[in-house]
């Protein structure tokens, strides 16, 4: 790194009292380093589906406005008055964009701890991902084997830590095996490879028939394809032989959520025909998080399901305060082992900062679809 240099460039994103979205490249100061800290030069940034709101916001992209030239991008995207509420706590601030990455330290703090990461290739969370350098605590880095390039690195938290945080949470709840929806994703990839190696029963739900060989070629048994006629007979199929009492769900919106906890019922009171019959319902107790919104309606539950369920939301942050420090070190461990295996993720394309807001990159990955997931590489 040039020891002169004291700016570097980042994608931000702006909520401004005009009911506008502006998401614009910024030249802003190079991190001072704190004693424990490290400066990456980061080479790879994934676009998650968490990082598109605080990306864009409640903003009707459909109406964006794009400035695109050699020197400078810009988007600006109208805001609907109903949802200014939503970014009420975000007005006129300009936030950095990007939740995770990965890239090569390049100077340190005067720890002993910093100094021993020099010139290797680290992955972390944290936010401010979608620029050229970012100070992170030593402590903070998950560091990769010899030879991982920093491309492979660079979902080395969010999807990787979240199916970890699945599974610990399958067996802090006592419950056998699980559920998962939008199954085909990178995520559920990564699931479906942690339930093999777990032995644990996984009941994957996909959209297509696309989706389904993706998975059955890495070895799933369950795959439920929602699109069919036989869709709920399938899956009630599946959780009578699965026992699947636990489910999380990417979508949010719309009713497969309660579909799920219906299926999970009659499969319960098809175990227990011999049981006296209970307008309750069954007494086993059948739980759905919903962890994603990949489907913007609202949350429908058709009550068929007994009195015995639950439904909230779950995200990993809170999940890592529960599990505490031991546990999580474990699972960073054993996400950087595995990091070209198990929790390997793919791309459909990689960017630069600039090319992340041109037109074309971000109609593709708001999308949000199977195979479109997009790398930003701000050293580009």
């Amino acid at each position: 790194m040039n020891s002169n240099r004291t700016q570097m460039m980042q994608i931000q994103s702006e909520a401004r009292d005009d009911k506008v979205i502006e998401v614009k490249i910024a030249s802003t100061d190079i991190p001072v380093l704190r004693e424990s800290d490290v400066l990456v030069r980061i080479e790879a940034a994934p676009i998650n589906p968490s990082d598109l709101g605080l990306l864009f916001g409640p903003a009707d992209m459909d109406k964006a406005q794009y400035l695109e030239d050699a020197e400078v991008s810009s988007i600006e995207a109208p805001i609907p008055s109903d949802l200014m509420p939503g970014v009420e706590g975000r007005i006129n601030q300009n936030l950095s964009v990007g939740n995770e990455g990965a890239g090569i330290v390049v100077a340190t703090g005067e720890s002993e701890a910093a100094q021993g990461l020099l010139g290797k290739v680290v992955g972390f969370a944290g936010g401010g991902t979608y620029s050229e350098f970012k100070a992170v605590r030593a402590e903070h880095c998950i560091v990769m084997p010899e030879g991982t390039s920093p491309a492979q690195s660079a979902s080395c938290f969010v999807n990787p830590m979240t199916v970890l945080g699945f599974v610990g949470t399958m067996r802090r709840e006592g419950h056998s095996a699980m559920v998962h929806t939008a199954a085909a994703s990178n995520l559920g990839q990564m699931l479906q490879k942690v339930a093999l190696e777990e032995n644990f029963p996984l009941v994957n739900i996909v959209r297509s028939q696309e989706q389904e060989n993706i998975l059955r070629g890495l070895g799933a048994t369950f795959v439920c394809n929602s699109n069919t006629d036989s869709f709920h007979a399938d899956l009630t199929d599946a959780l009578i032989e699965t026992g699947a009492t636990l489910g999380f769900d990417a979508t949010g919106g719309g009713s497969l959520a309660s579909e799920i906890l219906t299926c999970m019922e009659q499969a319960a009171l098809a175990s227990m025909k011999d049981s006296a019959f209970s307008r309750y319902g069954s007494t086993v107790h059948k739980q759905m998080y919903i962890y994603g919104g990949l489907e913007r309606s609202s949350t429908v539950l058709n009550r068929s399901f007994g009195m015995a369920w639950g439904v909230g939301g779950w995200l990993l942050t809170p999940y890592l305060q529960i599990a505490g420090s031991e546990e999580v070190q474990q699972m960073r461990e054993r996400v950087a082992s595995s990091i070209t295996t198990t929790f390997a993720s793919s791309y459909a394309n990689e960017v630069s900062l600039q090319g992340a807001l041109s037109q074309e990159a971000v109609n593709e990955y708001r999308k949000q679809a199977t195979g479109l997931k997009y790398l930003i590489n701000p050293s580009l």
